[in-house]
């Protein structure tokens, strides 16, 4: 039976141990650019998942501590849904908030969503549409899309058609089918408003 000497065996147990640090700082941090595109790809929690969960701490500490919007959207989505940490819904919306009143787009976009669909809070429209506008106004394209549903479904004021209108149609994709929803939205409200109106919001944006 082949013995190994005690140095030899440190030797051995100080190599893996070297392996396995390297291994674990093989997974860096994202960067804000990283990040925000992980977010609008709505990829960031399988991205965390996918890292073994080895960045927590350092989200966390980023989210809670440096306040960046963009990791508290993502720490708090992470305690929302469980991921990698104990699952708390009330600091994980918390934390959206948080994001969302920093003025990140995908933060305000999700918590408007969030009040449309009643998920982790009660259903209130009239909040959605104050979030949504406001996501829409900085250029999140899913919260223009929602917006104008709403409006379509007859909640909110007929003062936003125009508005919605031009958002829609000034809206940039390379996406077919999110295009050809845009146009179905702009037609449905074109029918709500004087051909006036319609020519005004097609105008270019100043």
């Amino acid at each position: 039976m082949l013995r190994l000497s005690t140095a030899a065996l440190l030797l051995l147990f100080s190599h893996a141990s070297s392996l396995y640090a390297q291994e674990l700082q093989a997974v860096e941090l994202y960067t804000q650019d990283e990040l925000l595109n992980l977010i609008k790809a709505n990829q960031h929690l399988q991205r965390v998942k996918a890292d073994d969960c080895q960045l927590v701490r350092d989200i966390e500490a980023r989210a809670d501590i440096m306040k960046l919007p963009s990791y508290q959207f993502l720490f708090g989505d992470m305690l929302a849904y469980g991921v990698c940490v104990p699952r708390n819904v009330e600091r994980g919306w918390d934390l959206m908030l948080q994001a969302a009143e920093q003025g990140l787009p995908e933060g305000l976009e999700q918590v408007g969503r969030y009040y449309h669909i009643g998920r982790f809070v009660q259903k209130d429209v009239n909040k959605a549409i104050i979030y949504l506008r406001e996501a829409s106004a900085v250029g999140n394209l899913n919260a223009k899309i929602r917006f104008a549903e709403i409006l379509l479904a007859g909640q909110g004021s007929p003062t936003d058609f125009e508005q919605s209108y031009r958002w829609l149609h000034h809206a940039i994709t390379a996406d077919p089918a999110i295009h050809a929803k845009l146009n179905a939205l702009k037609q449905q409200l074109a029918k709500k408003m004087p051909a006036r109106v319609v020519a005004n919001a097609q105008r270019p944006v100043k």
